[in-house]
């Protein structure tokens, strides 16, 4: 137990840095969300989902884990989604709850998978992080689970004006039928 605590520990001190390598994000894209997405993920029902923090460290991956438990940040143009140009929905990695349509996602120039909107706003959750001396962002938050997936900024194109700056490995596509 001690040595899963440490290796844990080691994990989230390299993803602060941002030195998290390609293999381990692209591995993320297609991992085991499969089996963690339900059929009734269009809109949040209101139930969120509670586990702690063991239970989510056997269902996530490190990287996963890591990001959307810990708040770390992959790399910017290391993501498996960045440039994923096809048809279809991005959903919560951790809970399958659906967050972003490939309709509102643009190349934003940072590295990171960007969207003007979110599918439906009851999807998310926001708050203010303050995690960065002297600056303030909007941190995005799946509603369901509580997973970090990414900020949120105002420098986004129309008809919004906002930019959903959200971490691939936060996500798993699933391609329009």
């Amino acid at each position: 137990m001690k040595l899963r605590i440490t290796i844990v520990a080691i994990l989230v001190a390299i993803a602060a840095v941002g030195i998290i390598g390609q293999t381990a994000m692209n591995s993320s894209a297609t991992g085991n969300a499969s089996s963690r997405l339900r059929s009734s993920d269009d809109v949040f029902d209101g139930k969120k989902i509670v586990k702690s923090e063991a239970e989510w460290q056997k269902l996530l991956t490190p990287t996963e884990f890591i990001v959307l438990r810990k708040k770390g940040t992959e790399r910017p143009y290391t993501g498996a989604l960045t440039d994923n140009k096809k048809a279809g929905v991005y959903v919560c990695a951790a809970c399958g709850l659906h967050l972003f349509s490939s309709k509102h996602k643009f190349d934003s120039g940072t590295g990171w998978p960007s969207f003007y909107q979110v599918i439906n706003k009851k999807n998310v959750d926001e708050e203010v992080d303050r995690s960065i001396p002297d600056e303030t962002r909007t941190e995005v938050n799946c509603a369901r689970c509580g997973g970090h997936l990414g900020h949120v900024f105002d420098d986004g194109p129309q008809p919004t004006g906002l930019r959903y700056c959200i971490n691939s490995v936060s996500l798993k596509f699933l391609p329009a039928k």
